[in-house]
């Protein structure tokens, strides 16, 4: 059975014999190939072959068209810096004063530049393991897309000074990431996952009136598309786990803070659940042992829910014996 029945099978509520390894790749993908990051972040070429990579090397059972967070901001028409092999900067946000959202044009997916090479990267992806292994698009949570837009210091502020006109912000984003999304769909892609990362940072009454609804309705648009709706919220998310069934996410992810066994008991069995190992202190500092016996660990926690990973990207720089250390252990969990 390969990862792309394994995943159908996990979604209709099953549990695959061999667990899924759903770990994120972006920069260590990258150097992986001897490739610097500007070109991984802007030519879907290199993004596939880094994907291949991991695929074949560390038995990852997806491939992603992940990279950075600036792919609408960048169409929108943020300026984004992309230093030779580091990260890319947003130098100013685009949205200085709240007087620009009257001049906020948002982008066509098939026509903006970094939009379209996900697109492209996702048509790839179909041709070359479409049916084999499961394909993952992305897009910001509208929340994460004003922030990229305005800047996280001045949003938090408008959050309090000016909610009304975050909302109007928050639509524009949300109509973005729900037409992103779908192009992502019909370009080939089997799972939409949608990064709201500033959400575990507000309190909350506050995530269920200024992210919640808007990822609602990003992810009806996917399922009805015929996508798998996937949610990334970096960081504890452990006071939003309430509300969280109700953004209608069938995938969520669990970073390394947020308790396997609390997440169980109170997301619906529906749900399925990705991590959580500590991708830092574990993945990339821990030894090929305690690599091993944390990836068990949350397997046994996950009471059969868990696609196996690290809680966030895999930091560049992680050993690669710890990445087969977390493979063996997915072994070893399903001959148990």
């Amino acid at each position: 059975m390969n990862a792309a029945s394994r995943f159908a099978l996990q979604m209709e509520g099953q549990t695959p014999a061999l667990p899924l390894n759903f770990n994120i790749f972006m920069a260590f993908a990258a150097h992986l190939i001897g490739e610097p990051l500007s070109q991984y972040y802007q030519d879907h070429r290199v993004l596939c072959a880094s994907n291949y990579a991991v695929v074949e090397l560390f038995g990852v059972d997806l491939v992603q068209a992940i990279s950075d967070p600036y792919r609408e901001a960048h169409d929108f028409g943020a300026r984004i810096e992309f230093p030779a092999d580091g990260l890319p900067l947003c130098t100013k946000p685009l949205l200085g004063c709240p007087e620009d959202l009257a001049k906020l044009v948002p982008p066509v997916p098939e026509q903006g530049l970094r939009m379209m090479d996900r697109l492209r990267a996702i048509e790839r992806f179909r041709r070359d393991v479409g049916g084999e292994l499961p394909i993952m698009g992305w897009v910001e949570g509208a929340l994460a897309e004003a922030a990229d837009l305005r800047g996280v210091q001045n949003l938090l502020v408008d959050l309090v000074l000016r909610p009304e006109w975050v909302h109007e912000l928050l639509e524009i984003c949300t109509e973005t990431g729900i037409a992103f999304a779908c192009a992502q769909v019909e370009a080939g892609a089997d799972i939409i996952g949608l990064g709201d990362a500033i959400a575990s940072q507000i309190s909350p009454a506050m995530y269920r009136e200024f992210a919640l609804p808007y990822e609602r309705r990003i992810f009806d648009a996917v399922r009805e598309a015929g996508g798998t709706a996937r949610l990334h919220i970096c960081g504890d998310i452990t006071h939003l786990l309430d509300a969280i069934p109700d953004s209608g996410a069938q995938i969520v992810d669990l970073d390394w803070m947020v308790d396997i066994p609390r997440a169980v008991n109170t997301l619906p069995t529906e749900i399925q659940l990705c991590g959580n190992v500590d991708p830092v202190g574990v993945m990339l500092k821990g030894t090929a042992n305690r690599v091993h016996q944390q990836t068990l660990r949350s397997l046994e926690e996950g009471s059969g829910r868990l696609l196996a990973g690290a809680g966030c990207e895999i930091p560049d720089g992680t050993p690669a014996e710890n990445l087969h250390a977390q493979s063996e252990a997915i072994e070893e969990f399903s001959r148990r």
